[in-house]
């Protein structure tokens, strides 16, 4: 993924967040006829207590292996929170990188199984965000959860997902900064550089929110959705590590108006115990669209 910066990673970080940052949020005066969004090099190296033509050396990639302290101080020059400054400490030379996953992403027998007896919107999906598997409550919840379907190409390209999302704009700024979470320094990786590329010609809302740089924890939360069935869901959603995959899971407050939408949901969908698709390196190819399904 040859995006702008790719052989720079920790300069082009710091200057992806030194324009974040406004001069009165580092405790400088506004100042007018300001040139650059954000702080200058200069304000940057001297809340950091370093040499102006130090820092710029880090920025344009001509000294990579800073000491903790100095990314120390600019974490806090650019009011980073602590899983931005983990970001940040990762991207200098002396961190060792991460094996290569040879093999392809698996989901279990087990989990499939499990897939099948959960009584809620459930699915499995790979580091990419590819759907691996997911039960038939979940492909109910969503057509975009079908094993094949890739959750960051649906969410930008799919017209009905911006309904679908109460927050659409929060939604995707959020899964925009767990893939550069989850792609970490593997950025040569051919599924990320194929996901990136193609996001990144389709959609201008995501080339701007990659330019950002942001990162995020990968957690879960809470969502409201709008069904087109069963109309506003509000769901909790976990994200449980198993293996080399994530089991994703989305679940309603006992008793509240979304657990019984959801169940109505699940009368209403079909039977079949789960999806037992793999996604593979050949599901990569464009996925086909898949309606909702309609009020009987």
């Amino acid at each position: 993924m040859k995006d702008e910066g790719s052989d720079n990673r920790l300069g082009s970080y710091l200057r992806a967040r030194r324009e974040l940052v406004s001069p009165e949020r580092a405790g400088l005066p506004p100042g007018g006829n300001r040139r650059v969004p954000g702080l200058r090099r200069e304000e940057v190296a001297l809340l950091a207590g370093i040499s102006p033509d130090y820092y710029l050396r880090l920025e344009r990639g001509r000294d990579n292996n800073p000491s903790q302290q100095v990314l120390e101080a600019l974490a806090r020059v650019l009011c980073l929170d602590d899983v931005e400054r983990t970001y940040l400490l990762g991207l200098t030379a002396a961190r060792p990188r991460a094996p290569r996953r040879k093999r392809p992403e698996h989901v279990p027998a087990r989990v499939h199984h499990l897939l099948a007896h959960l009584p809620m919107p459930a699915f499995v999906e790979g580091r990419a965000f590819d759907v691996l598997a997911a039960n038939s409550l979940a492909v109910a919840f969503s057509p975009r959860l079908r094993p094949g379907q890739n959750r960051l190409r649906s969410l930008f390209l799919d017209p009905e997902e911006k309904a679908f999302h109460q927050d659409w704009a929060k939604a995707a700024a959020g899964f925009v900064a767990a893939l550069r979470t989850t792609i970490g320094d593997d950025t040569d990786n051919p599924r990320f550089v194929e996901l990136v590329g193609e996001l990144a010609l389709s959609s201008q809302h995501f080339r701007t929110l990659w330019a950002r740089h942001d990162v995020r924890a990968l957690d879960g939360g809470t969502t409201t959705v709008h069904h087109p069935v069963v109309g506003d869901l509000r769901l909790h959603r976990d994200k449980l590590p198993i293996d080399d995959v994530i089991l994703v899971v989305y679940y309603p407050d006992k008793d509240s108006d979304s657990d019984e939408k959801l169940r109505l949901l699940a009368a209403l969908s079909p039977t079949r115990a789960t999806e037992p698709t793999e996604h593979t390196d050949q599901a990569h190819s464009r996925p086909t669209r898949t309606p909702h399904p309609k009020t009987p």
